[in-house]
């Protein structure tokens, strides 16, 4: 393999190369549901499939991310995506809290993502708000605590302040200033690594460059999937060593309030459906199986039980860590990959994902599905001067 060519798609890879680390992949390894991570440049790791845990506060009955992520640790998530906007660490963290007390796993198997919001941007607000994540959790530290989105919300009470004509009210903080003190609460302990949300090149700039800096992103949490396959960006964070975590990676709900509606329904394209069918799996699997293919982390969201189980139970044995399984292939490089399955809220997904492997003419089909269009565009804040989605990427 050429060092540093991307992608490998139809290549049966043994060697990787993440920073200065080359990683050699035994074909013959044992692959569970709880270990299949990839580095991060600060030394840390992530699984390369989490639960997202976002379910609207409207609509949503209480205990749902409670009784779901305690199913979902039962039959081998690892990796939680949440936020104090979502309303439920509270749910979460007790989930994850009894898993631990039970013995199901230990608090190092759990990596929990955390956000830091819109309102909480200026530097004397930012391990309060953290610390309010970790209260809301009983937890000591979070795995990864991200910058949400770059743009900043006046702070106070509210976490959409509005004025009385009903517009956002917006705030300037500096994004370096925010970074140091994301920096500090690192270095106190609070988290072991440090991340954005939907950052744009322009911004990670900004981070990269800053003067001083002490602990680089790494991680960048966008919108990404077939037809929005961001190959640009993608190639500036494999440049610099940043992981790109995709979420909607098998599209969105079509929520008139927030989706752009224009984008199609992804699960519905005929090629992923093709595809899918040569293979005995869904669209939806074969839309992740793309990304992960590509070195792209993905937190698809679910909160019903059944198909939650359904994605662990059928094809892969959580009861037997012992049981021979194939390596994933066309892992693009820096993934040194172990395993684990998935999950849609809208689709029940049969089987896994990483028992099958996209050929280099599929991965070519579904790059050519992209129509470099967003489900989630929020357009009302694109008035806000770090509005990160004016930019080509």
């Amino acid at each position: 393999m050429v060092q540093g060519s991307w992608p490998t798609y139809g290549l049966a890879l043994r060697e990787v190369r993440c920073s200065s680390i080359v990683h050699i992949l035994d074909t013959n390894m044992n692959l569970t549901a709880e270990s299949h991570r990839i580095p991060l440049s600060d030394g840390n790791s992530i699984p390369l499939l989490g639960l997202g845990t976002y379910g609207d506060p409207r609509t949503t009955p209480k205990g749902t991310a409670h009784d779901c992520v305690k199913l979902a640790i039962d039959v081998g998530y690892r990796h939680f995506d949440g936020a104090l906007v979502y309303f439920n660490e509270h749910e979460v963290g007790q989930a994850i809290r009894e898993k631990i007390a039970d013995g199901t796993v230990r608090r190092e198997d759990i990596f929990y993502c955390g956000k830091l919001w819109n309102t909480f941007h200026p530097p004397e607000l930012v391990r309060p708000a953290l610390e309010r994540t970790l209260k809301a959790l009983k937890l000591d530290y979070v795995d990864l605590y991200i910058i949400e989105l770059p743009m900043a919300f006046k702070p106070g009470n509210a976490f959409y302040p509005k004025d009385q004509d009903g517009n956002y009210i917006y705030h300037h903080t500096d994004l370096c200033a925010t970074w140091e003190a994301l920096e500090a609460c690192k270095d106190a302990g609070l988290v072991k690594s440090l991340g954005v949300s939907n950052f744009n090149r322009r911004q990670l700039e900004l981070l990269l460059n800053k003067p001083g800096l002490k602990h680089k992103p790494v991680s960048n949490q966008v919108e990404c999937h077939p037809y929005f396959t961001q190959p640009k960006l993608l190639e500036y964070c494999r440049q610099h060593d940043i992981v790109i975590v995709g979420y909607c990676p098998i599209g969105s709900s079509r929520d008139a309030s927030w989706v752009n509606l224009k984008c199609p329904p992804l699960l519905d394209d005929e090629v992923l459906v093709s595809i899918g069918k040569k293979y005995n799996k869904s669209s939806a699997q074969v839309a992740l199986r793309f990304n992960i293919q590509r070195g792209v982390v993905v937190i698809p969201k679910s909160f019903n039980p059944e198909r939650i189980k359904h994605n662990f139970q059928d094809q892969f044995a959580m009861g037997d860590p012992t049981r021979e399984q194939k390596p994933p292939d066309n892992i693009a490089p820096g993934i040194p990959v172990t395993h684990k399955p998935l999950h849609h809220d809208k689709v029940a997904i049969h089987g896994e994902i990483f028992d099958f492997s996209l050929t280099e003419e599929e991965m070519k089909a579904i790059e050519a599905l992209n129509k470099n269009i967003r489900f989630v565009e929020l357009l009302m804040w694109s008035d806000h001067p770090e509005y990160p989605f004016h930019d080509e990427y």
